[in-house]
């Protein structure tokens, strides 16, 4: 939850109102001429959408000129670090470069907190992420100089998604394959409710101090959880912690109500020969990615999808403000309309395929965002119709991640998820910059977010269905699954005669990196 709330911050605490220029002799701090006046209308041009320009006024003679200051429509926003610093015109790069600072830092971030949770566990990196998010969740709020507040946003970034990180693979090793599904969709459930909450705490609070404070509070209901989790099983396994492993496991069969008994000592003997077997499978670099050429397809487009999917969802979502209407009603739908996405996975996903459902939602996305850019600006039909593309887009997000786990073999596995989570997180900030080029003209990032999204829908088409298959395990198993296998060829979900039951899973550690992190 506070991953969604700290990532999309901005969008209240930096948010910038419709504006103006303001009038020399005429707008003063405590006196601001009405925009429908007479003296605005000949003192500022019109733009072509046949609105006061915001950012040229009449000189001398009539001649254009660059606004020096500005006044700004105070009926949603009377302050934000958009409207002190202001992030208009030739300073709208501020406010880009600001969300970007912060994107870097969750880049960061799922480098190096992903690397400590495999060092120090994942409930430790847990907890102090959240300590150092509280941190400097609530001290960027005290920066009055924008380049120290670039500098806060890094390091908020780079914790901001931190527990998210930490508490993903926590989760995912504490339950089977058979519950993974649900619990992976109850995260990106979280999320947006972190953006409904974010809409909600914006439109209750109008001081963008104040508001900054609450949200940086947030991360101290993740502090009790060193007193509440127990450390991942798995992890400690992995580590040779055999007996603290087992102690957990059986804590969880005594809560559960269980009977059943733990063998220590075989599970001693079998923990030695596993990580072992672990350790040696962790010496798989990441060039086996790239070396044959079924698995360099399926990593270049595993990683086209995560890039399309990343800046599509954060483009349609940090665009908010620009919608018709109330900014904190549309910056909650945006929230809550991913929650039908969510349903729609937890029902289908294991009955249609990760590659069929995938596919659709991201060519569904993408043809919705086409679509935008032909309706009026502004309209209620045009803000239905991005509702939809984000719908579509929120759940395609939520399937890649298993999708991208189960594609690659298990010596690589990590490494191939880190790659796909590491160019959504360079698309994710490079998003703010793709959208500065409205300015050129208002469609474009829309146009290239529906491109994107529909070349990686089709792409996706292309890879094989991991649905209901045996998963490879060493690099040539990689190379071999899915060969021939394309939405061409077979496109259903489940293929039964590779179908296998549930089997007991080798007790090692998940990868540490996930979406929207």
């Amino acid at each position: 939850m506070t991953a969604g709330l700290h990532m999309l911050s901005l969008v209240t605490v930096a948010a910038v109102p419709e504006h103006r220029c303001a009038i020399n002799g005429t707008d003063t701090i405590n006196f601001t001429e009405s925009w429908n006046s007479s003296l605005v209308a000949d003192a500022i041009p019109l733009d072509v959408h046949g609105k006061l320009d915001s950012c040229k006024i009449y000189g001398p003679n009539k001649s254009l000129a660059d606004c020096e200051h500005w006044v700004y429509n105070t009926q949603y926003y009377t302050s934000s670090r958009g409207i002190e610093w202001n992030f208009v015109c030739s300073q709208r790069w501020m406010g880009a470069i600001a969300q970007t600072a912060y994107m870097f830092g969750v880049v960061v971030g799922s480098i190096v907190l992903g690397r400590l949770c495999d060092l120090f566990g994942r409930k430790t990196v847990f907890v102090w992420a959240g300590v150092l998010q509280l941190l400097f969740g609530i001290s960027v709020a005290f920066t009055t100089d924008y380049y120290t507040f670039i500098a806060f946003r890094f390091l908020y970034g780079i914790f901001g998604s931190g527990s998210y990180i930490a508490g993903f693979v926590l989760t995912m090793e504490l339950v089977g394959p058979s519950r993974r599904t649900i619990c992976g969709v109850t995260f990106q459930i979280m999320f947006a409710l972190g953006i409904m909450i974010l809409a909600g705490w914006g439109y209750l609070i109008d001081n963008r101090f104040y508001l900054q404070i609450v949200y940086g509070l947030h991360a101290v209901i993740l502090l009790p959880h060193w007193f509440l989790m127990d450390e991942s099983p798995r992890w400690l396994w992995a580590q040779g912690r055999t007996r603290e492993s087992v102690a957990i496991i059986e804590k969880a069969l005594k809560i559960n109500g269980s009977t059943e008994t733990i063998d220590i000592p075989a599970l001693v003997s079998q923990c030695k020969v596993t990580c072992a077997k672990y350790s040696d499978n962790n010496n798989s670099g990441t060039r086996n990615l790239f070396k044959t050429p079924n698995m360099l397809k399926k990593t270049l487009i595993i990683c086209g999808c995560w890039f399309a999917n990343s800046v599509v969802y954060y483009g349609l979502s940090l665009n908010t403000g620009k919608l018709n209407g109330n900014p904190y009603f549309m910056t909650f739908l945006v929230g809550i309309v991913e929650l039908p996405s969510y349903i729609i996975i937890m029902y289908y996903l294991d009955r249609i395929g990760h590659r069929a459902l995938i596919s659709t939602m991201m060519l569904l996305g993408g043809i919705s965002c086409l679509v935008v850019v032909t309706l009026p600006q502004g309209s209620t039909i045009a803000t239905c119709t991005v509702m939809v593309g984000k719908l579509f887009i929120s759940g395609s997000y939520s399937i890649i991640y298993k999708y991208s786990a189960e594609l690659f073999p298990t010596v690589v596995r990590s490494s191939g998820v880190g790659i796909g989570c590491m160019c959504a997180s360079v698309s994710g900030a490079l998003t703010p910059l793709i959208s500065l080029l409205d300015t050129l003209n208002p469609k474009i990032p829309t146009m290239i977010f529906g491109f994107l999204a529909l070349l990686s829908g089709f792409s996706t088409l292309f890879l094989p269905e991991t649905t209901g298959r045996t998963l490879p395990q060493s690099i040539e198993d990689g190379e071999k699954f899915g060969v021939g296998d394309t939405c061409f060829t077979n496109c259903s979900g489940r293929r039964l005669s590779d179908a296998t039951e549930d089997v007991t899973e080798t007790m090692v550690p998940l990868e540490t990196t996930n979406k929207k992190s």
